[in-house]
């Protein structure tokens, strides 16, 4: 797989450009997420923009990517990213580890931990 592909995932996510997502992911995607309170699935490109749209509100405003991270890994390619976001209480820091896989050119697999919203002191 290709890292411009993971790159443009984080991008993508960072963005809150869920157009972006859609696109870059198979139509038959086998997507699993896991966040600090539950487990998601999805099986289409409008599953994982409904549940990535369920960890970034509309109300939260990624003020900075602080670290994005790429490397191959076996068959996959591993995507790490760190954000700060910003909502109604206050200032936090997101970090997501994806694991990619890739088939003609688009992310057919995807498994992605999200550490949640972590409150930056201060």
């Amino acid at each position: 797989m290709d890292a411009a592909l993971a790159q443009a995932w984080a991008a993508a996510v960072a963005a809150k450009d869920w157009a972006a997502v859609a696109d870059l992911v198979a139509d038959d995607i086998d997507f699993r997420g896991m966040t600090p309170g539950r487990i998601w699935e999805a099986s289409d490109p409008d599953g994982v923009v409904d549940i990535l749209g369920q960890w970034f509100e509309p109300t939260d405003h990624v003020e900075a990517v602080d670290a994005v991270e790429t490397d191959a890994f076996a068959d996959r390619q591993r995507s790490g990213y760190r954000l700060q976001v910003r909502n109604g209480d206050g200032l936090h820091l997101v970090e997501q580890q994806a694991y990619l896989g890739e088939r003609d050119g688009r992310i057919a697999w995807a498994r992605v931990v999200c550490s949640g919203f972590r409150p930056v002191e201060g």
